[in-house]
C-alpha cells in the first residue's frame, strides 16, 4: 500500500537520523530490542485502558523498526542474523501489542473487539509466514495491501482515534490482512504454476518434493 517513492524516502530519513550513532556502541540489534521493549510497554498501556497514550506509543516503536534497518546500513552491519532477529522480535513484539488488546476488550467484554482482534493476529501471523515460506522456496513474496507498516499505522490511527474508531480500525485491518493473505497466495501460485516441469532432473528441490508426494 505505501508506494515505493513514500518508502525510499522514509529510509534516507531514518537513514540520516541514525547516522551520528554510527561511531557509537549502539548496535542495530540493541535498536531492535528498544523496540521490542516499547511495543510491550505499548501492550501494558493499551490493556490498561489507555488507547490514545498506547496509539502514539505504537508510532514511536514502529520507527525504531526503521532506525535499526538504517544503522545496519550505515555502519555495514547488515548480517543475516540481523534480518533473522529483528523479523523474529517484529512477531514478538506484534503478539505483545495483540495480548494487551486482548485484556482490554476481556474486560469491557467486548466480544465484538475480541473476535476481529483474533482475526487480525492469526491474518498478520499467516502474511508473515507466507512470505517466510515463499522466500523458502526462493521465490520473493512482498505484495499485499497489509504489510507490516501498514498495519502498524492503521491500527496506531485507530488507538489514537478511541474505542469507536477503534473497532472500525480492526475490521478494516481484518478484511485487509486476510485479504494480503490471499494475494500473496495467489502470487505464490502465478510464479510457480507451470513454471517447470515437476519430474525434470533441475527442477528446483521443492517441486521435486511435491511431485513424489502427490
Amino acid at each position: 500500500m505505501i508506494n515505493k517513492e513514500i518508502q525510499a524516502w522514509f529510509r534516507r530519513l531514518a537513514t540520516a537520523v541514525v547516522a551520528p550513532l554510527a561511531a557509537s556502541r549502539v548496535t542495530p540489534n540493541m535498536l531492535t530490542v528498544v523496540g521490542l521493549l516499547l511495543s510491550l510497554v505499548t501492550g501494558a498501556v493499551i490493556a490498561l485502558g489507555y488507547l490514545s497514550i498506547g496509539g502514539a506509543l505504537l508510532l514511536i516503536a514502529g520507527i525504531f523498526d526503521l532506525f535499526d534497518g538504517a544503522l545496519a546500513r550505515v555502519t555495514g552491519k547488515v548480517s543475516a542474523f540481523g534480518a533473522f532477529f529483528d523479523s523474529t522480535l517484529d512477531r514478538i513484539a506484534e503478539a505483545g501489542i495483540g495480548l494487551g488488546l486482548l485484556v482490554y476488550y476481556s474486560i469491557h467484554h467486548s466480544a465484538s473487539g475480541t473476535t476481529l482482534l483474533y482475526l487480525v493476529i492469526v491474518g498478520s501471523l499467516m502474511i508473515s509466514y507466507a512470505r517466510a515460506r515463499a522466500e523458502g522456496l526462493h521465490i520473493e513474496c512482498k505484495v499485499g495491501l497489509m504489510a507490516r507498516p501498514e498495519r502498524v499505522i492503521a491500527l496506531a490511527i485507530g488507538l489514537l482515534l478511541g474505542p469507536a474508531i477503534m473497532l472500525w480500525a480492526l475490521a478494516l485491518l481484518a478484511i485487509t490482512t486476510w485479504g494480503t493473505v490471499l494475494q500473496r497466495i495467489v502470487h505464490v501460485w502465478q510464479e510457480t504454476d507451470g513454471a517447470e516441469k515437476l519430474n525434470a532432473p533441475h527442477a528446483p528441490l521443492w517441486k521435486r518434493k511435491r511431485a513424489t508426494s502427490s
